[in-house]
């Protein structure tokens, strides 16, 4: 069964230059992408992208949010871009050019959101950690970053190249054996996190690092929609049960009482 083509957006992460926003959204109407959100950008930058010749549309419908849960939150497949320099990463990089042939294993469609981080800094390591795979762009060694548009442009290229771009965005009907949406993975991951620290299993120290590794074992699952109301059902029992410590302790007094009566 072949993979229907995704829905893909473009998300860019706290860009700064307004040149480098309009030269995305320029990438993006060259090879059939309409979707653009922008997270968190530098107002006066933001302000200054009022037009990108040939791609109007995209720059008129593209969206500003506070937060990158908010830019992915109706996906269910979420594409980190990263140089991999100057970090630690606890997972291979993909090269840009073997995505296709990943995203095709996959077999499935629905929506798609591709991160590109700021030109000081790129994406960090908690927001690469909401990525169910990071990918690179084959560069020289010694020059391994580029700019924000290009990269862009780069992307958008190969992933129209291979077809596995739906040029027209359309609502697809979900089903319970449909993706989870990364919205709806967030909110089942934050009510593991609660009860992993209502039972003591995060500990201060190594919480932070714990937690993005949590996220990517999670992502790594590829849940339904289907598996994610299974397991948050459970992991309310559970919060539910431990919030009653009352009951417990009446149960095992009733117990006691019966063995002594």
């Amino acid at each position: 069964m072949e993979m229907k083509p995704l829905n893909w957006r473009v998300v860019l992460v706290r860009p700064r230059n307004p040149l480098n926003i309009g030269a995305a959204a320029r990438a993006m109407a060259n090879f059939g992408f309409r979707d653009l959100v922008v997270v968190a950008p530098y107002e006066p930058s933001w302000r200054e992208t009022r037009s990108a010749v040939g791609a109007e549309d995209v720059v008129k419908s593209a969206r500003a949010v506070d937060e990158l849960a908010a830019a992915i939150a109706e996906a269910t497949l979420v594409v980190g871009t990263t140089a991999g320099s100057r970090r630690h990463l606890d997972r291979e990089l993909l090269p840009l050019t073997e995505l296709p042939a990943w995203l095709k294993k996959r077999k499935r469609g629905g929506r798609a959101a591709l991160l590109f981080g700021s030109e000081k800094t790129g994406l960090s390591n908690e927001q690469l950690s909401h990525c169910h795979v990071l990918v690179r762009i084959p560069t020289e060694p010694r020059c391994p970053s580029m700019n924000l548009g290009q990269a862009v442009a780069v992307c958008c290229y190969e992933l129209a190249r291979a077809g596995v771009v739906a040029l027209k965005t359309t609502s697809p009907r979900l089903h319970l054996s449909d993706p989870a949406e990364a919205q709806s993975l967030e909110h089942l991951f934050q009510r593991m996190v609660r009860v992993l620290d209502q039972v003591g299993y995060l500990k201060a120290k190594s919480r932070e690092a714990t937690v993005i590794k949590l996220r990517r074992v999670l992502l790594d699952r590829e849940l339904t929609r289907n598996d994610v109301r299974i397991i948050g059902g459970v992991l309310a029992q559970i919060e539910w049960g431990l919030g009653r410590p009352h009951r417990r302790d009446e149960s095992r007094s009733s117990a006691r009482e019966v063995r002594e009566g």
